[in-house]
């Protein structure tokens, strides 16, 4: 159990089944709906920029954010936020690579690289990027939210035969289980219904955790007291604050940051198939196109 948190009481679990069997209602609700793989893989193809952006924002923020980016910022310090604040790059896609993407008709990146140059192309990609995903993305998703459900539900476990599960294994493959099914299932259709609402709960619980975490660090005496206690930290450890780090600065050089930042961004904001296919789903390109920056507002508006 987290350090002065409660246990879970009967309203705990009574929203944590609730979601989890919306999430399976709107799977098979939609699932039903499919008739051709424009409405699996693209939702049909009627997407409103509302939910292209909600679906973006959803897309990349998670538990490996909530969790991860939370304990590297405490030990690295300030300077990593580099990587999100280069979501400025949602406008590149919105203004240069969905008009290319959205008029030639594909479903997928690696189908785009085909059309442009062979299928060897698509073949690679396609291999490269779920190699990609099962190494940098899926594994840290699945590890920070059995991280959080470890924290939570620590006397939680299970005994298959001699095989013993704990709660981070529990959690593991909870998530793993729930969000395929969901998604297989679902389709992208899916995915959009939930996309708005998942990202309110998101910056809302993301703001409510700032505030509880301003009230403790001021000792209860409110998210004031929590505030100057933090500016005072900062005024004390100015490092650790700064985004300009110095050439020899082991994590955050600033040269590497101004090089590599970009370019990752690139790749990642305009031709990943995981956020490009959500302006894929565009009713038109000038919904594609208004889609994007909404993302990138929603993030820069909370503090994930």
């Amino acid at each position: 159990m987290v350090p002065g948190a409660s246990a879970m009481s009967t309203w705990d679990w009574f929203v944590i089944a609730g979601y989890f069997v919306l999430i399976g209602v709107v799977a098979w609700w939609y699932g039903r709906q499919q008739k051709d793989t424009t409405d699996y893989f693209l939702a049909g193809r009627n997407a409103g920029w509302v939910t292209i952006g909600a679906s973006i924002f959803t897309s990349n923020i998670g538990s490996e954010h909530i969790v991860g980016l939370a304990g590297q910022g405490a030990s690295t310090g300030m300077a990593m936020a580099h990587w999100e604040l280069h979501a400025w790059v949602l406008i590149m896609l919105a203004g240069v690579f969905v008009p290319f993407y959205y008029k030639s008709g594909v479903e997928t990146i690696p189908q785009f690289l085909e059309k442009r140059f062979s299928a060897r192309a698509r073949w690679i990609l396609s291999l490269v990027s779920l190699v990609a995903y099962v190494f940098t993305k899926v594994s840290v998703t699945v590890y920070a939210g059995a991280i959080v459900f470890q924290a939570l539900l620590p006397e939680i476990n299970l005994t298959i035969g001699n095989v013993y599960f704990d709660a981070f294994w529990i959690g593991a493959c909870t998530t793993v289980i729930v969000t395929g099914v969901y998604t297989v299932f679902g389709g992208m259709r899916a995915i959009m219904a939930t996309a708005t609402p998942q990202a309110v709960i998101i910056l809302l619980g993301s703001l409510i955790i700032t505030a509880i975490g301003l009230s403790r660090l001021g000792g209860g005496e409110g998210m004031a007291a929590g505030w100057a206690e933090l500016v005072g930290s900062a005024k004390g450890n100015a490092e650790n604050f700064a985004f300009w780090r110095p050439l020899s600065d082991p994590d955050f050089p600033w040269l590497g940051v101004i090089i590599a930042s970009p370019i990752i961004g690139i790749w990642y904001w305009c031709t990943d198939q995981y956020i490009v296919q959500r302006t894929l789903a565009a009713k038109d390109l000038a919904t594609a196109r208004r889609g994007a920056p909404l993302r990138r507002s929603a993030q820069k508006s909370g503090p994930c």
